[in-house]
């Protein structure tokens, strides 16, 4: 019997081109499983500002939108990996969820959040604020699929390896803790 692969979204909440977030989303890729399919969705800059008045009306949802809905719905699961931008969730990322709690693409979605940010507490308010909208469109937060990382430019080299053992044991526990998810369902 051959064994099903998994389609893994990785969504970086920040838009800078050397990004740490982004290239967490790369390292993390390298702890997937063999099989495991991994996409990086890159669109976030392109959609535009969500309007609830178009929204459910197809003719006018944009292409883009509907690009970023069909990423989420064929992943089997989400990593977003983000900054913290005025204590919170950066504006690009939160427009992007905006566009997709109607439609229901997170519903019951495996989801593993992180924050990475420069700062002692890890980006920790945009992370819980991730975490609190994400549970709203009732998204699946797995147990251990939740990290704040301090310090991230102090760990995390330029190829996106990350060089502190103990942030890649906690890396590798979320990874192992969103596949469960992913596999139980």
């Amino acid at each position: 019997m051959e064994q099903r692969r998994y389609i893994i979204l990785g969504i970086s909440g920040s838009l800078r081109k050397r990004s740490s977030n982004t290239r967490l989303l790369s390292f993390i890729e390298q702890l997937l499983p063999e099989g495991t399919e991994f996409r990086q969705f890159d669109g976030l800059a392109a959609l535009p500002h969500f309007n609830p008045d178009i929204d459910g009306v197809e003719a006018e949802v944009h292409d883009k939108v509907r690009e970023w809905r069909l990423n989420v719905q064929e992943a089997d699961a989400v990593v977003i990996c983000t900054p913290e931008y005025a204590r919170g969730v950066p504006g690009s990322l939160k427009n992007a969820l905006d566009w997709v709690v109607s439609s229901g693409e997170f519903v019951s979605k495996p989801t593993a959040i992180i924050s990475a940010s420069p700062h002692a507490d890890g980006g920790a308010a945009a992370l819980a604020s991730l975490k609190l909208t994400l549970t709203m469109m009732t998204a699946d937060l797995p147990e251990h699929a939740s990290l704040a990382i301090p310090y991230i430019s102090k760990i995390i080299e330029q190829d996106g390896s990350v060089s502190e053992p103990h942030m890649v044991s906690l890396l590798c526990k979320l990874v192992r803790s969103l596949l469960q998810a992913v596999s139980s369902k």
